[in-house]
């Protein structure tokens, strides 16, 4: 597939625009890179994700695909003749999807709303149960995938990277290698996967961001 053409309407410094620059990384993909203003998105973006308006969206030979975990496994199904992201087995596949979900349905909301609720011990106390959940589907293997990055593992890359810097920015520590150390060693084994190594933001530019959100800058 040498001769598609291949666009993503993103912004760099997204978790989710990051999980699908992951996986054309890793599929090899090359692709026109198109950075979208938030405060003034473009009329293709808008286009392509009329219900959403949201990055990231995917335009494969003209045709959009959008919301990042259906773009990575969109990817996927196209893109079959190299690394494969999904499980081959159904029902590997299946549990690939579901805890992919959890992690996008569970897991962040919980972890987005420690930030946003810093003291309330139960709301920190929602988080670690869901993040407990995920500590335990790590027992016994480097990634979610194994002994190489899957789905899940690209669905939490917002655990992995991100959230250290929000709780530097914030000066609140979530995630603590004593509370959950199975999940600080893959956090490190991610971000420092070669793929996902060259995709990832500068992490001093999203220190900047998220100190202005808390006010600490």
């Amino acid at each position: 597939m040498a001769d598609d053409e291949v666009k993503l309407h993103g912004v760099g410094g997204s978790p989710f625009v990051a999980r699908v620059k992951i996986a054309l990384k890793l599929k090899g993909i090359e692709y026109e890179n198109i950075e979208e203003v938030l405060s003034n998105k473009s009329a293709d973006l808008l286009k392509y994700n009329p219900v959403h308006k949201k990055v990231p969206v995917l335009v494969h030979n003209g045709k959009p695909v959008c919301e990042s975990l259906v773009i990575v496994e969109y990817i996927d199904e196209v893109w079959k003749g190299t690394v494969p992201i999904l499980p081959q087995d159904p029902y590997q596949k299946a549990l690939a999807r579901f805890w992919a979900k959890f992690i996008d349905d569970k897991c962040m909301p919980a972890v987005f709303k420690v930030f946003s609720s810093i003291g309330d011990e139960q709301v920190l106390a929602e988080a670690y149960e869901q993040l407990g959940i995920l500590e335990k589907e790590l027992e016994g293997k480097k990634f979610f995938g194994g002994e190489s990055i899957n789905l899940v593992d690209i669905a939490g890359c917002f655990i992995s990277y991100w959230l250290g810097v929000v709780e530097e920015a914030a000066g609140l520590k979530v995630v603590t290698k004593d509370k959950f150390p199975k999940l600080t060693q893959w956090a490190d084994n991610f971000v420092n996967y070669p793929v996902v190594k060259e995709i990832l933001p500068p992490r001093e530019n999203l220190l900047s961001f998220f100190r202005k959100r808390f006010g600490k800058e």
